[in-house]
C-alpha cells in the first residue's frame, strides 16, 4: 500500500489519524519532525503554519500517493491557504476532525469553505477518537492507496 500524507495545523488530529489508520494505540504525541508510518506520513503542524516550511511539505509529499489537508473546526484558524492543493500534482482531500466537539454548525461550514477554497477534491468529516466517519474515510483511502 502506498502512503497518504497528512498536513494541517498543530493539534488538528493528524497524528491521531495516523495512529488509527495503522491500528496503533491512540495517544497524544507532539510531532516534531516528519514521521513515517506503514501507510501514512505525519507532518508537524508548524510546516503548514509557517509558509517558509512549505517546501518541506512539498518534498515530503513526493513519497505519498494521496494528500490530506486536515482541519479542526474547533480551532480559530486552520492555516490552509486558498489554492494550496494546486501545489501538488496529486489528489488532495480534506478531512474535518473533531466533529463531535462542534457546538455550532457554522464551525464546520467555515472549515468546509476553507478546504474547498484550498482546492480539495472531496471532504470527510470525522471524529477519530469517537469513531465517527472513520469507516467511509478508511474505505476510500484503501481504494486509492491500493490502486
Amino acid at each position: 500500500m502506498k502512503r497518504i500524507i497528512f498536513m494541517g495545523k498543530t493539534g488538528c488530529g493528524k497524528t491521531t489519524l495516523c495512529q488509527k489508520l495503522n491500528e496503533l494505540e491512540l495517544k497524544y504525541k507532539k510531532t516534531q519532525a516528519v514521521e513515517l508510518y506503514e501507510n501514512a506520513i505525519d507532518t508537524p503542524g508548524e510546516y503548514l503554519e509557517n509558509r517558509h516550511y512549505y517546501s518541506a511539505l512539498i518534498m515530503s509529499a513526493v513519497d505519498a500517493k494521496l494528500i490530506a489537508l486536515v482541519a479542526d473546526p474547533t480551532a480559530y484558524d486552520h492555516f490552509i491557504p486558498p489554492a494550496f492543493a494546486g501545489t501538488f500534482a496529486k489528489e488532495v482531500i480534506g478531512i474535518i476532525t473533531k466533529v463531535s466537539l462542534v457546538t455550532d454548525p457554522k464551525q464546520i461550514e467555515k472549515v468546509e469553505l476553507g478546504l474547498k477554497s484550498a482546492g480539495v477534491s472531496r471532504i470527510f468529516k470525522v471524529d477519530t477518537v469517537e469513531g465517527v466517519g472513520i469507516e467511509p474515510l478508511f474505505i476510500y483511502l484503501e481504494s486509492i492507496l491500493k490502486a
